[in-house]
């Protein structure tokens, strides 16, 4: 595997959109680090994955039409306002804001299809988005009108949604979706670091009311320290290496498809594991040298493991090697939770030792493996 993916790359525009759309993430570990419960975890979880329908449809927007005219930029311009309104109904919005989640879901809908239909230079991608359209659409009705409803209406309708979405991939003719691999596995990748970097400025701002001493510098300094793992784990070559795959794929149908479970489906699960880790670490800010909350505790680890976990599922789904180190270490962060109740940074300190253990591992098995490949190729 020798050189780069060719193709389009990510437009500037389309990375202001996606720092318009984590901020959603922002917003969704802000209603766990105030409600740290099983009910307001599955609010959060169903609305994550409403939200990143949307989002993963708009990268395949991009990647079919490129935002190169005013036209088509003051669309996705409208699609940024869409995603700010979401962002901002979140933190009420199983409460008076659900009405305003779903306009902006309307919104963000209604400018994708238009945007889709504006690629006129290819016949096939507007046949394929004609088909997908009424189900995106039945998606965002559902998710208006129960915004306007209360209570078990809203998280039946909202649920209804949901489902609506991840089936929608089975009942389209996916060899109609042309990949550009560069700029797919590009973009996905700027959104997780963004993320990942969202993650870190909410961890920041949780000190804005801690007073700062040892205790709390060493809860920043680990949280630092797990976020850069949580990056390392994702882009330490996996990500070049699920781009070279993704374009090696010859059939369409098989293309689009495993751009859907991969960058789709495996990569909500990374956003989730995210907003777990954030939300962990800034509820440890107050406790640092304290036991934490049970729950506290189980959203550190669950988060650090539910990432892992997800990105198993990605190399898996990439016929990647790797995922084996991401199960034992998610499985040890898991086994970490009960420290987290004794003392807060034991339980920070035990998590980034697991995940630092398994980086330099897995790095070093891939330098093995590397120059054993290097000395065959020589000696052929």
């Amino acid at each position: 595997m020798t050189g780069e993916v060719r193709g389009p790359r990510v437009s500037t525009i389309e990375l202001f959109f996606d720092l318009v759309f984590v901020f959603t993430v922002t917003q969704l570990a802000s209603v766990l680090v105030h409600h740290v419960d099983w009910a307001h975890t599955g609010q959060v979880a169903l609305m994550l994955g409403l939200i990143w329908w949307m989002y993963a449809g708009y990268n395949w927007l991009t990647n079919a039409v490129a935002p190169s005219s005013t036209l088509r930029r003051t669309l996705l311009l409208t699609g940024m306002i869409g995603f700010l309104i979401i962002s901002l109904a979140i933190p009420e919005a199983f409460d008076g804001n659900g009405w305003a989640f779903g306009v902006g879901y309307l919104i963000v809908t209604v400018v994708h299809s238009v945007l889709f239909l504006h690629a006129d230079d290819n016949v096939s991608i507007v046949k394929a988005i004609t088909n997908l359209a009424p189900l995106n659409g039945v998606t965002a009705v559902a998710v208006l009108v129960g915004g306007f409803m209360d209570g078990n209406a809203r998280i039946f309708l909202w649920s209804a949604a949901l489902l609506v979405i991840i089936i929608a991939p089975y009942l389209q003719r996916m060899g109609a979706w042309t990949i550009e691999a560069g700029h797919f596995a590009e973009r996905h990748g700027l959104v997780v670091i963004v993320a990942i970097g969202e993650s870190v400025v909410a961890i920041g701002l949780a000190f804005r009311e801690a007073e700062l001493d040892a205790g709390t510098l060493a809860v920043a300094i680990l949280g630092l320290a797990i976020a850069y793992y949580l990056y390392w784990t994702y882009f330490s070559g996996d990500e070049s290496r699920a781009e070279h795959a993704l374009h090696a794929e010859q059939d369409p149908a098989r293309k689009a498809r495993l751009a859907v479970f991969a960058y789709g489906y495996a990569h909500v699960i990374l956003l989730a594991g995210i907003v777990g880790t954030a939300v962990g670490v800034e509820l440890s800010v107050a406790h640092a040298l304290e036991p934490m909350h049970w729950s506290s505790a189980v959203c550190l680890s669950a988060g650090v493991a539910v990432f892992l976990l997800g990105h198993a599922w990605f190399l898996r789904l990439m016929r990647l090697p790797g995922g084996a180190y991401r199960l034992v270490a998610a499985a040890a962060v898991l086994a970490a939770i009960p420290l987290g109740h004794w003392l807060a940074v034991a339980q920070l300190a035990a998590v980034l030792l697991i995940m630092m253990a398994a980086s330099i591992t897995r790095d070093l098995r891939t330098v093995r493996v590397t120059r054993t490949t290097q000395i065959h190729d020589f000696g052929r």
